[in-house]
């Protein structure tokens, strides 16, 4: 079994300390390739920043860079992004217009055999120190609508108390968006039991959909005050 290397002790426990000055969106992807705000860069390939259009209305907010995001230094581009993908398409929003970024831009996982890594969720500590990346991804993007895929990303952006089960597709207002709309992350899709699959392959593109019919509405809504 593959080894992890021992923690840094530069770690300064925030990201805050590496944001530069008049940060813009490439300012920060540059900065972002040196963070040090927690120990997850010791074993993670690479940074994996947020990407996606400067002028996007919609902002995905996943976990975490998974294995194949961390080889390839793009966030979603593993089997959950084919299945956001797919969804994102089916609900009529085109992926070349949005803005995609995770709450945590390093892989957490843990060694198996042969190779292989496991995935494992960041903790508390690790997701605060990231938090700032974040924070001025969307206040630079300015997006109308925030898409938290999964639990972490939900907390991330709206607080401990938030239940994904309990809120998933509804507009939440925020003083990050005009609405923050939470589901689960596909990856979880992927993960549920044969006999499970197919309904929450379901729920989560009506979820999707839902966010369409959000932008929708509030298209019409500017077209018929004209």
């Amino acid at each position: 079994m593959a080894q992890l290397r021992a923690p840094s002790p530069v770690a300064t426990g925030s990201a805050a300390d590496f944001i530069p000055p008049k940060p813009t969106l490439p300012k920060l992807r540059e900065a972002a390739r040196g963070c040090r705000g927690c120990d997850l860069w010791v074993n993670a390939t690479q940074t994996v920043f947020g990407e996606g259009s400067a002028a996007a209305e919609v902002m995905l907010v996943g976990e975490q860079p998974g294995d194949q995001e961390d080889r390839q230094g793009h966030p979603f581009v593993g089997p959950s992004g084919k299945l956001l993908d797919l969804a994102l398409e089916q609900a009529g929003i085109d992926r070349s217009r949005i803005y995609v970024t995770n709450s945590v831009k390093h892989f957490k996982f843990v060694p198996i055999e042969r190779g292989r890594r496991l995935h494992k969720k960041p903790n508390a500590g690790e997701i605060r120190a990231c938090n700032p990346w974040l924070r001025e991804e969307i206040r630079l993007l300015k997006p109308k609508v925030i898409v938290a895929l999964g639990a972490t990303a939900a907390q991330a952006l709206l607080g401990n108390h938030f239940k994904v089960t309990q809120n998933r597709g509804k507009p939440v207002p925020s003083d990050l968006a005009e609405a923050v709309i939470a589901t689960v992350h596909p990856s979880a899709v992927l993960r549920a039991r044969d006999g499970d699959r197919d309904q929450a392959r379901e729920e989560f593109f009506r979820d999707i959909q839902a966010v369409a019919a959000y932008l929708r509405g509030k298209k019409a809504k500017v077209a018929g005050s004209r």
